[in-house]
């Protein structure tokens, strides 16, 4: 199907974007009646920007007004005589303003067919995955906003186009008049040649003298008309200009302070867990014909001041604004560039060093300034908060001392043909060494300490008439050296993506923040990391853990820094963080796909467990996170008498060795109903091992055993069967008294306990090498015991 025909099918803000594509420069009447004729006409591989491909585009613009020519011939519907009358205003209008400049043209279409190219592609990948059009449009492009955007680069556009008509108009008139200034000087010449001449004055008669002074005098009126019209003329082309230049510079604003800055914002966001659907190949394309309409507006300055300078023996203007327009459309291409070198993908926020990671950095407006003609290189070094303080305060980049050494950390930007990109990435980074500042203060960790890393580099546009150093950073940075580092630098960098502000001096963040903006944050992040969203119970939970106590009204109380991750919980050696991180980690690790299913309350107090439990059915259960126990997960159960019991938490560990749905069918007649009445395979059914009863030899000849969870007097192997669903019990006749047991072990260990203080084992029985004394204290005396009771004898009295 054709493109236009596809277009033309879009629904709601997509259709309305691709009107606003079309505007005064090419109508969309002309790209209705030539559809046809233009996809097969317009080549997708060539490039305005190209000199080798301007015969061509020539070649094709004539052929696009003849081609409009005959199709408004064809045109005789008494309902189409206003779009005919349309159609002839684009024919007459592309041969005033396009006939000396047909890549200009060729350009503005090009554009109008990328941009409908992309809606399309768009359109159609969301039908294929059966996602709808959203209230912000089609990606998040299709907001109000970007249409505006593209209607304002239209009308600027146009405004230039205008402008290149006004300046050769003006060489026009200043050539005209150099001819006629030319007959007037021969004239001139030649008048005072007569009166000076004796011997012409003898011969000549008062007819050829008049007949001479007539001459000059209409040819010195004609010059001075010509010179009041070019006056006029070069006082219009100002006002253009000054006309043109101001809503440009209102437009950059807003491409470069709002759409930018919030791209750069919600890539922040990103890194606590937010959902990023990037825009920013369209910021792109704004800032490319930004460039483009900058870079003409100041050719156009710039041959405007020649022409003018040519005149200035006639006449000079009362006010001169070419000088100040000169520099304003410096400034704004300069601001352009410096503001469009960008961090694409980020380097990891917490870095460990001596670990490799990525990077990559994209100069939006690097591909239409033809920067890559002359690749320049790009520097990264790694920067202390103070340095990231002084850069801004200085604006350039000074030779000083880094922070620390990166080695890997030069690149090249290139320029991909096929995305019109150019762009450096960093594949192989690595921080070898780092340098840190002077603690403040009793309480400041180095987990505390910001870094940035500093992408820096410079190049030329123009020739070389134009040099650029530019510059940017990254989020801030906390380096580690050690694992268990890594919790407090995540809240360091959690609390600074979620609450910097924008414009704020590096890294400055607030010190308390309303907790509903922390709820957010946390809420966030958990569900980026779990798949699920906290509920407002959870966040009501986390309210009272984080404030310490129990609460009705919290949203807007301020929670401070310290009670976030400095200041640990009561009776207890860990802070709040530190508590939901470890929870965070054991969910996405090992309980996620029962968290996503709903089966897991997880953040409930252990007293309001238990009220919940109280009018249970015997066999009930549920799941919640521990408050004792970092990183850890209980089973509350009813018991045969209506009490409730709660068994000693377990930890990532304990999953990595047998998971939560197995364990759960482990203890098939304790835990029977998942609160408040589903059935327990119902909802971990689908989450237990398969078992077969033909359990392959592994490679070295020998079979793999089983482990099996098991709490003392909650029946087990010698009772009744346990869950059908994963592995069976572990035999306790196993191992026969007769039977060698070199390089093979039985391994008991203490996992479980009653909410009443009565003491639970999990016996796991498998083979392989014993663990170190230092891996478990007590496993002399559990295996001195658990080897008597394999083999079916009493354990000695102690």
């Amino acid at each position: 199907m054709a493109l236009w025909m596809k277009a033309q099918q879009l629904q709601g803000p997509a259709l309305h974007h691709v009107q606003a594509l079309y505007g005064d420069s090419f109508p969309i009447e002309v790209r209705h009646f030539l559809a046809s004729w233009i996809e097969d006409k317009m080549w997708a591989d060539i490039d305005p920007d190209n000199p080798q491909h301007e015969q061509y585009i020539s070649q094709f613009v004539e052929s696009l007004i003849r081609e409009l020519d005959e199709k408004i011939q064809t045109i005789t519907a008494e309902d189409l005589f206003t779009t005919k009358l349309k159609l002839m205003e684009a024919s007459s209008m592309f041969r005033q303003r396009f006939s000396h400049n047909p890549v200009s043209l060729f350009r503005i279409l090009k554009n109008c067919l990328d941009n409908e190219m992309n809606l399309v592609k768009i359109a159609e990948s969301q039908q294929s995955t059966g996602q709808g059009v959203n209230a912000n449009g089609f990606l998040g492009i299709m907001d109000p906003p970007a249409v505006e955007i593209i209607q304002e680069l239209d009308k600027l556009r146009s405004k230039t186009t205008k402008i290149g008509e006004c300046v050769r108009r003006v060489e026009q008139e200043q050539e005209s008049f150099a001819i006629q200034y030319h007959e007037f000087s021969k004239v001139s010449q030649a008048v005072q040649e007569f009166q000076s001449s004796s011997e012409n004055t003898a011969i000549a008669t008062p007819d050829f003298e008049n007949e001479l002074k007539y001459q000059k005098e209409a040819l010195e009126r004609a010059l001075h008309q010509k010179i009041n019209l070019i006056g006029t003329l070069h006082a219009d082309l100002s006002k253009k200009l000054q006309d043109t230049i101001a809503p440009l510079a209102s437009l950059q604003s807003r491409i470069l302070d709002e759409e930018l800055i919030k791209w750069k914002r919600d890539q922040q966001l990103s890194g606590n867990g937010r959902k990023f659907t990037s825009n920013l190949d369209n910021i792109q394309e704004w800032c490319e014909s930004l460039a483009e309409i900058i870079w003409f507006n100041r050719q156009h300055i710039k041959e405007a001041e020649r022409l003018k300078s040519i005149m200035v023996r006639f006449f000079r203007p009362d006010n001169d604004e070419l000088p100040n327009l000169e520099a304003q459309i410096t400034q704004l291409l300069s601001s352009l560039i410096t503001s469009t070198f960008i961090i694409e993908k980020q380097p990891p926020q917490v870095m460990k060093t001596n670990t490799r990671f990525t990077a990559s950095v994209r100069l939006l407006v690097g591909g239409k300034l033809n920067v890559h003609m002359t690749p320049p290189t790009v520097r990264a070094t790694i920067i202390s908060e103070a340095q990231a303080i002084s850069l801004l305060k200085n604006g350039k980049v000074t030779s000083g001392e880094a922070s620390g050494e990166i080695i890997n950390n030069i690149g090249t930007m290139e320029y991909h043909q096929a995305t019109k990109q150019l762009s450096v990435s960093y594949r192989s980074m690595s921080l070898k060494k780092i340098k840190r500042a002077d603690k403040k203060g009793g309480t400041e960790s180095v987990m505390d300490e910001k870094f940035s890393l500093l992408f820096s580099s410079h190049f030329t546009v123009g020739g070389g008439k134009l040099e650029f150093q530019v510059w940017t950073l990254s989020l801030p940075v906390v380096v580690i050296v050690h694992g268990n580092q890594e919790p407090h630098a995540w809240a360091t960098v959690t609390w600074d993506n979620a609450f910097a502000e924008l414009g704020r001096i590096p890294f400055v963040v607030p010190e308390k923040v309303p907790w509903c903006q922390i709820a957010d944050a946390l809420n966030t992040k958990f569900c980026d990391a779990t798949g699920r969203s906290l509920t407002e119970d959870n966040l009501h939970f986390l309210a009272e853990k984080a404030f310490r106590a129990e609460l009705k009204e919290y949203n807007s109380l301020l929670l401070s820094w310290s009670q976030f991750c400095k200041e640990p919980l009561p009776d207890r050696s860990f802070t709040f963080w530190e508590w939901f991180y470890a929870v965070m980690k054991l969910t996405r690790e090992h309980l996620k796909g029962p968290w996503m299913d709903g089966h897991i309350l997880g953040f409930i107090r252990k007293k309001r467990t238990e009220e919940m439990l109280a009018q249970c059915e015997y066999g009930t259960f549920l799941l919640r996170f521990s408050d004792s126990e970092l990183g850890g997960i209980t089973i509350a159960a009813v018991g045969e008498n209506k009490e409730v019991v709660m068994l000693q938490p377990f930890t990532g560990k304990d999953f990595a060795i047998r998971s939560i749905a197995d364990r759960i069918s482990d203890l098939s007649h304790r835990l029977v109903y998942l609160y408040p009445d589903i059935c327990k395979d119902q909802a971990f059914g689908k989450y237990y091992t398969p078992f077969s009863e033909n359990q392959a030899t592994a490679g070295n000849g020998y079979v793999k055993p089983f482990l099996v969870t098991h709490v003392p007097g909650w029946g087990g192997p010698s009772g009744p069967s346990i869950g059908t669903g994963s592995y069976p019990p572990t035999p306790q006749n196993m191992f026969h008294p007769q039977s060698p047991m070199d390089n093979s072990s039985i391994i008991t260990e203490s996992v479980a306990s009653y909410s009443k203080g009565i003491g639970a084992d999990f016996d796991y029985m498998e083979f392989g090498n014993l663990p170190s004394i230092e891996e478990d204290e007590n496993l002399e005396k559990n295996l001195f015991y658990d080897t008597y009771d394999v083999m079916n004898k009493p354990p000695p009295s102690s």
